[in-house]
């Protein structure tokens, strides 16, 4: 199958098979695919927090609003995270990226203020996003992109001080009894012609 069909039955998992698994060669790949994941001049404003730890798991479902039995079903659950203090991004890029890399942050992005560096940088985390969806569907695995989740809770739980929650996906096998599945509720978008242009 190729790449634009299986973009095709890709779809949002509402119920995950609790039996389902997801090979240990599979989960390296998916870490390999976010490690190499696109960002403004090569920013990488983010981590990437692969939870494998059942107790911890299971603390984040019960912060996770309606998406708690997607969580507590799925194979795995990945919270993406971005850097949380300015200066601490600034000092990252400082010790890592090139010169015309860093005057492009402080000539184009730094003047417009905190507020809008923060969401730039939360951009370049929805980016990843893309690609490990993306990849996922590739891959033949099941997703869940969450933004239903309290990531203050979240924070908490993770403890990892420097970054912060923006969302999470889980991973895993669909369950048959999945409503959501386009075999039982057909993909629905907007015409093509509202969303693809050409000049």
């Amino acid at each position: 199958m190729n790449f634009l069909n299986k973009m095709k039955t890709r779809y949002t998992v509402k119920k995950y098979n609790p039996q389902g698994i997801i090979s240990e060669e599979q989960i390296a790949q998916l870490k390999e695919i976010l490690h190499l994941s696109p960002s403004s001049i090569n920013s990488q404003p983010w981590n990437f927090v692969f939870v494998n730890n059942l107790e911890i798991k299971t603390e984040l479902a019960e912060a996770s609003y309606f998406n708690k039995e997607k969580i507590v079903d799925s194979n795995q659950l990945v919270v993406f995270q971005v850097i949380k203090n300015v200066k601490d991004f600034e000092e990252q890029i400082e010790e890592n990226l090139p010169e015309g890399s860093i005057n492009y942050y402080k000539n184009f992005v730094k003047p417009k203020g905190e507020e809008a560096i923060k969401s730039w940088l939360g951009h370049q985390v929805y980016l990843s996003l893309g690609v490990f969806l993306s990849a996922c569907a590739d891959m033949g695995i099941d997703s869940t992109p969450m933004e239903g989740i309290e990531t203050d809770k979240y924070n908490e739980i993770l403890k990892n001080e420097a970054y912060e929650t923006l969302f999470a996906v889980v991973i895993g096998e669909k369950s048959e009894e999945d409503s959501n599945q386009p075999s039982h509720t057909p993909k629905k978008r907007l015409e093509s012609k509202k969303v693809i242009l050409e000049i």
